[in-house]
C-alpha cells in the first residue's frame, strides 16, 4: 500500500505531465493556426483548407448521381417554413414586371411566371439543410429545371449552370449534373401557396441535394457556360460543390 508521500509524488509527477502535454498541445495548435495565416489566399481562403473543401468536392461529386433521390415525407411531417437569408431580396421587386432572363440558349429568352408555369408541374416534400446544421421539410410545387433547359436548350452543351438574383445581390453555380437532377425545381409554390418575398417570390431554387446556400431566392437570371461559375458563398470560404 502507498503511503502519503508517495501519493504525493506520484500526483506530482501526473501534474508535471498534464501541463507539459497541455503546453505541446496549445504550441502545436498556435503553430498550425499562425501556419494557415500565412497562406497564401486561394479564392478567398487560406490554400490548405481550399484543398480540403476540394477534396469535399470531389468525394460529393464521385458518389452523386441522378438516380439518387433526396428522402421524400409526408404531409404530416411538414415543418415550419423558416425564413434565413435575404442576400439578394433587398431591391423592391414588381412581380408583374419580373421576367426569368436564359442566357446562352440558341436564341435570346425572358420567360414571365405563365411560361414557368406552363411547364409540367412536379410536386415534392423534402428537406431542406442549412449548412448552419438545422434542416426543415417542407413541400415545393414547380417545374424542373431539366424541362426548363430541354424547352429552352442551349448553344452548346454547357458544363454548368449560372443562377442569379435581379441584382446579382446573391448568386449560384451548378455542374450540369445537378442541374438536371429529377429534385431540382424551378420553385413559385412552398406549402400550396404562392411563395412569398422572403421566400424568393416570384422564383427560386428548391434543390434537395444541396445545401440551402445553393437553393437561391428571387432567380433572374439563368445562364449556360462552360466555365464554372462564381458562387456567392464559395467566394467567402465555403464548399462550392455544397453536396450532401
Amino acid at each position: 500500500m502507498m503511503n502519503s508521500d508517495d501519493v504525493d509524488r506520484q500526483l506530482k509527477n501526473l501534474t508535471r505531465r498534464g501541463f507539459i502535454t497541455m503546453a505541446a498541445a496549445a504550441g502545436a495548435g498556435y503553430a498550425s493556426w499562425k501556419f494557415l495565416r500565412t497562406r497564401p489566399h486561394e479564392s478567398g481562403i487560406e490554400w490548405p483548407l481550399r484543398n480540403a473543401l476540394q477534396t469535399n468536392e470531389k468525394l460529393a461529386e464521385a458518389y452523386f448521381s441522378r438516380q439518387r433521390l433526396s428522402p421524400s415525407f409526408r404531409p404530416s411531417d411538414l415543418t415550419r417554413a423558416r425564413i434565413n437569408g435575404r442576400l439578394g431580396l433587398q431591391a423592391p421587386v414588381d412581380l408583374d414586371a419580373w421576367r426569368l432572363n436564359i442566357e446562352g440558349a440558341s436564341s435570346a429568352v425572358a420567360l414571365t411566371l405563365d411560361d414557368i408555369r406552363a411547364l409540367p408541374r412536379h410536386e415534392q416534400i423534402t428537406e431542406l439543410r442549412c449548412i448552419e446544421g438545422w434542416s426543415i421539410i417542407v413541400k415545393w410545387t414547380g417545374a424542373r429545371l431539366a424541362d426548363l433547359i430541354a424547352k429552352y436548350p442551349p448553344r452548346e452543351r454547357p458544363q454548368f449552370v449560372a443562377l442569379e438574383t435581379p441584382d446579382r445581390g446573391y448568386y449560384v453555380g451548378l455542374d450540369l449534373d445537378s442541374a438536371l437532377h429529377p429534385q431540382t425545381l424551378l420553385a413559385y409554390e412552398l406549402n400550396d401557396a404562392p411563395l412569398e418575398l422572403l421566400h424568393g417570390a416570384p422564383l427560386r431554387l428548391a434543390i434537395p441535394v444541396k445545401y440551402g446556400i445553393k437553393n437561391i431566392k428571387r432567380i433572374g437570371t439563368i445562364r449556360y457556360t462552360n466555365i464554372r461559375p462564381a458562387d456567392f458563398w464559395a467566394e467567402r470560404g465555403y464548399d462550392w460543390y455544397a453536396g450532401h
